[in-house]
Parts: C-alpha cells; sequence; structure tokens
C-alpha cells in the first residue's frame, strides 16, 4: 500500500478504516478507527500465532513472514474491549511498519481507504463514558458519513507499552557540538515534545512549542514581529512531526517554504512513519532531513549538520 497519489503539501492522508465491535448489554457497538496508509504493510487474515508467555495478554503471538518474526496485539484487548462471538471470518491484522518496528494489530474488520484533510480532524480531547478508552489512546477525530465519528489510535502508545520503543535521549555523542540561537517543534504528542526538547535543550537551543501545523505558523508570526527581518539569525532550526491534526507537517513546510521571510530558515522531519515514500515526500516539501522518531545519535547527528550548514 502507498500514498503516491497524494499531492505533497495538499494537507490529506489516506487511513485504513477498521472496526472494532464491543459487546454491550442489549446491542453491538461498533467503533470505527484509522490508521494512516504511509504506516500499513498489508492486511492479512489471521496467521498460525506462537503464544508468547510472560507478555501482556493483549499480545496473542508471533509469527514468522517472510522471515521477519512480527508481534502481534489485539487491538480490542489492549482497549478494554469485550467482543461479541462470531468473529473469527472477518478477522485481519493490519501489518505496520512505524518507528522503524515491524508489527501487526488485530481487528474485526478491514473496511476500505479514506482520503481524509487533517484540517478535518481535530485532537482527541476526551474521555470514553465507559472508560475504556481514553484521549491517550487516539491522536485525533474526524467527522464521516451518518454523523459517525473515526477515532485515529495512537499506536505507537501500543508499541511504547510493549517496550519496543524507548527513545534514549542521553545516547549522544561525547563530542556534542552545542548551538545558540531558537528551535521551533511541532509536534502533536506532548511525550514526544518532551524529548525532542530535552535533546535540543541538551545542544544549546532554546525551544518553541506548538501542537500543529496551524500553531506552528502562528508561533512564526509571532517570532517575526519580535525579530522582524533579522528571524533567520534567531531562529536557527524547525523541527516537525509529520501525522498533526488541523494542518500536518508538509502542508505547514510549504507553508513557510512559499513565505520569503521564512523559507530560509531549515526544517526537519522527525516522524514515526518509516517508510522511504513519506522520506522523499519530506524532501520535496522542502525538508533538509527526514528522521524517524526517536534515534539519538541520527538525531543529534543530522540537527548538527543542518544547523552548521545554515550557520553562514
Amino acid at each position: 500500500m502507498d500514498d503516491n497519489s497524494l499531492k505533497v503539501g495538499s494537507n490529506e492522508m489516506e487511513l485504513v478504516d477498521f472496526r472494532i465491535l464491543n459487546q454491550g448489554e442489549d446491542e453491538v457497538y461498533e467503533g470505527i478507527y484509522g490508521i494512516n496508509v504511509s504506516k500499513v504493510r498489508e492486511i492479512i487474515r489471521v496467521p498460525k500465532l506462537t503464544e508468547l508467555p510472560g507478555t501482556p495478554d493483549f499480545i496473542e503471538g508471533i509469527f514468522d513472514l517472510r522471515d521477519v518474526v512480527i508481534p502481534v496485539v489485539n487491538l480490542a484487548k489492549w482497549m478494554g474491549i469485550t467482543p461479541p462471538e462470531g468473529l473469527e471470518k472477518n478477522l485481519r491484522v493490519i501489518i505496520t511498519e512505524f518507528n522503524n518496528v515491524l508489527i501487526g494489530f488485530i481487528v474485526h474488520e478491514a473496511k476500505r481507504i479514506r482520503r481524509i484533510n487533517w484540517g478535518d480532524i481535530e485532537p482527541a480531547t476526551f474521555t470514553s463514558s465507559s472508560g475504556t478508552l481514553d484521549g491517550s489512546k487516539i491522536t485525533g477525530v474526524t467527522k464521516i458519513e451518518g454523523d459517525n465519528v473515526l477515532l485515529i489510535l495512537d499506536l505507537e502508545s501500543v508499541v511504547q507499552d510493549l517496550g519496543l520503543y524507548e527513545p534514549d535521549v542521553d545516547a549522544m555523542p561525547q563530542d556534542l557540538e552545542k548551538f545558540s540561537g531558537l528551535a521551533l517543534i511541532l509536534d502533536d504528542s506532548s511525550t514526544a515534545r518532551k524529548i525532542v526538547k530535552e535533546a535540543l535543550s541538551k545542544m544549546g537551543f532554546q525551544v518553541v512549542e506548538a501542537i500543529d501545523g496551524q500553531e506552528g505558523l502562528e508561533k512564526l508570526e509571532e517570532l517575526y514581529g519580535m525579530y522582524g527581518d533579522s528571524i533567520k539569525e534567531h531562529l536557527k532550526l524547525i523541527l516537525s512531526d509529520v501525522e498533526m491534526p488541523r494542518m500536518d507537517g508538509f502542508h505547514f513546510a510549504a507553508n513557510v517554504k512559499e513565505d520569503g521571510r521564512f523559507r530560509d530558515i531549515p526544517i526537519i522531519f522527525n516522524s514515526s512513519i518509516s517508510d522511504h515514500f513519506s522520506e522523499g515526500r519530506g524532501k520535496e516539501a522542502g525538508g533538509e532531513a527526514y528522521l524517524v522518531k526517536f534515534e539519538a545519535s541520527t538525531f543529534y547527528d543530522e540537527v548538527s549538520r543542518v544547523v552548521r550548514a545554515h550557520m553562514n
């Protein structure tokens, strides 16, 4: 699967629409969820799994896919949902790759591909009334047909729950170069912003934060109001996530590069999407580097390289 038809800067993405069913007291409730196509390798029927003793109960087991061992997570169990019986026929495993990790997710049904504008996606700011799924497990929500709501799950948090993704901010080179000036970071994840802010602060930068591309543009306007045409002497770097509600990183970068006041400020993308196509889209959008969250040594090396190249 890929989204080669998406134009860089269009502020659109494609989602795999999948369903998780919840058995209530009197009826079955259908949850509608989505995951970015850029993170999906393939969708298969549930294979024969080998159980792993001592792992969380939401891990159904592992299997071998073309000589790669892949852990499989039961999303309903991870979400605390009790499904109805008799779902075996439609069960699917969505094989994903992000943060350079391959992992499978069991879903009750994979429906279709949806193209959605990031401007129609709002940040998740709620806790479900059932108490089974809180906003910390969701990165965004959007309305679809029939006044239904599609939820974009934070599957990266599953990887963290598994202990497969432990950012090591302290793994910096011994001869780490120090800088001065400002760095603007954009990320809808407070956890990711904290990690990046800590890393950049250790490099000597003062950090300005934004939660998405729209707020990132607002922060740039505020900084221009403070520094005027000398802004690039103060703002040394913009480091942006790709997947963000309201305005994604590629659309944000396209806006920045079209604005003569800001186009010379270097942009680095820092994303969980680890496919080569997204890296190419990042360069097309004007990014000078594309990093996968969070590989400390690569992060420090690339930030240093990009900032040095723009110092004079």
